[in-house]
């Protein structure tokens, strides 16, 4: 019962995900409509305005991620996430109520202060869920956020304007409305100090009675996880100076300068990252108008689209299996290593079409399936899983905000790329990267499969795995 409870709650939490979803990609279904002279807007828009609906929300949330650590440590993950989805809120209201073309660039611009959702998700998801399952519940964020594109590539076609942006309204009220009946997390509770609301949230996503062993149990696990004991100091040392370490309290940046295995973990996560962007599907969903049109001429966009979205669902609805299966470092060597084999093939066959045309397509989906099992799941898990409470907030954030710069790095740079060497030699540059990914963790990624934050610190401090 107690995993079930887990289940529902996260999916509850990743629930803001979808809704972020839908709202990333509508403009994918208003472009046109902006840009025509059948425009709902009050004018049409420019083509430096069309570039903007599309951009300045990524601008926002560079702007705003390095503020997520200090609001999560200070108001918990529950309420940062309503903080942060108020954002969201707040762009659809001005795209229902307003008709400027001014007020929908704004109104875009507000749904980039809610890019931490993903951040915050993930780490309130991992910290209510036990270990047997904490790998594929982080996963829920991204498979949530697929499904969003995918209700989002169907309303475009299939509804008018209108309808679409009051749907998305009404779901995104929802969202604030579940999440509102949601239990803090224990570990945020027991870190401040209010360990009785920290058994009562025990409780409830533990299906047990307060008083429960298992409580009990969990309780003093969490406290054991905040007295962080570091590694680099010898047994007999500890000891002569357990007295007088006992009462210092460490800021975050003090601990993270003092944790080795914590800086090892943060650069394996960069990298992690780095690697999820550089494999380039964001490139790729950016470029897919063009390729389907190549590859499958018959096909309208919009089904290509949906297509494209419903691979990477099921992709992930897989890769949140397997990543509980295999473990992660495992799923992430292998499918990284499959990520480069097809963008190899994929750009071999871009640059001499030396099979049909419909051979593009499906190295397309192929290529989606692959990064989605590794680079588009795995970072996201093992970010969520690494850090101890006392640097998790900063560690992730510094994480995601690297992130936000590589994505903004690899959209700056593709087109001159593509214009330079041709679009089939910039997948070898995918290739490249997925391949010298899974060397990385080969060597340097632990498997973190069912261990506990305390547990995959140790393993953290070897420099090699």
């Amino acid at each position: 019962m107690s995993i079930i409870v887990q289940i529902l709650a996260t999916g509850v939490i990743s629930y803001l995900c979808l809704t972020m979803g839908i709202l990333f990609t509508w403009p994918s279904s208003t472009l046109i409509l902006f840009s025509s002279a059948n425009t709902t807007l009050d004018r049409v828009m420019t083509e430096t305005e069309v570039s903007l609906l599309g951009s300045l929300s990524s601008i926002s949330g560079i702007f705003v991620i390095p503020f997520s650590g200090y609001i999560l440590d200070t108001l918990g993950r529950k309420k940062s996430c309503l903080l942060f989805y108020m954002a969201q809120l707040l762009c659809w209201i001005i795209i229902t109520t307003c008709s400027k073309v001014e007020a929908i660039l704004l109104a875009m611009f507000t749904f980039g202060l809610s890019s931490c959702m993903f951040l915050v998700v993930q780490i309130y998801v991992s910290e209510f869920c036990q270990e047997s399952i904490r790998g594929s519940m982080t996963t829920g964020s991204m498979i949530f956020y697929g499904i969003g594109m995918l209700l989002s590539y169907l309303m475009g076609g299939l509804m008018d304007y209108r309808t679409m942006n009051y749907i998305g309204l009404s779901m995104t009220v929802l969202g604030f409305v579940l999440v509102s009946m949601m239990k803090e997390s224990p570990l945020f509770l027991m870190k401040v100090g209010r360990q009785k609301e920290a058994a009562q949230s025990i409780a409830f996503y533990r299906s047990a009675k307060i008083d429960s062993q298992i409580v009990r149990d969990e309780v003093e696990h969490i406290k054991r996880i905040l007295r962080p004991d570091f590694d680099e100091t010898p047994a007999e040392e500890k000891k002569l100076n357990l007295e007088d370490a006992s009462p210092k309290s460490l800021s975050t940046w003090q601990y993270l300068k003092k944790s080795r295995p914590s800086q090892r973990a943060l650069l394996v996560c960069i990298v992690l990252y780095s690697s999820a962007i550089f494999q380039g599907l964001v490139v790729v969903q950016v470029y897919a108008g063009p390729l389907f049109e190549q590859a499958l001429p018959t096909m309208s966009s919009t089904l290509s689209s949906v297509l494209l979205a419903l691979v990477c669902v099921v992709a992930g609805f897989f890769a949140a299996y397997f990543v509980d299966l295999i473990g992660r470092r495992r799923l992430m060597i292998d499918a990284s290593a499959a990520t480069g084999i097809c963008c190899l093939i994929l750009g071999s066959q871009i640059q001499f079409n030396w099979g049909p045309n419909w051979m593009t397509g499906v190295l397309i989906y192929l290529y989606c399936v692959t990064y989605t099992l590794g680079a588009g799941t795995v970072p996201f898990v093992i970010v969520a899983e690494v850090f101890m409470p006392e640097v998790k907030s900063l560690t992730s954030m510094l994480s995601t905000e690297w992130a936000f710069v590589c994505n903004f790095i690899v959209l700056f740079i593709f087109n001159p790329l593509v214009n330079a060497l041709g679009l089939g030699p910039v997948f070898y540059i995918f290739s490249a990267f997925s391949i010298m990914s899974g060397i990385f963790c080969h060597f340097y990624l632990p498997e973190t499969k069912g261990l506990t934050v305390d547990v995959i610190q140790e393993r953290f401090k070897s420099s090699r795995q």
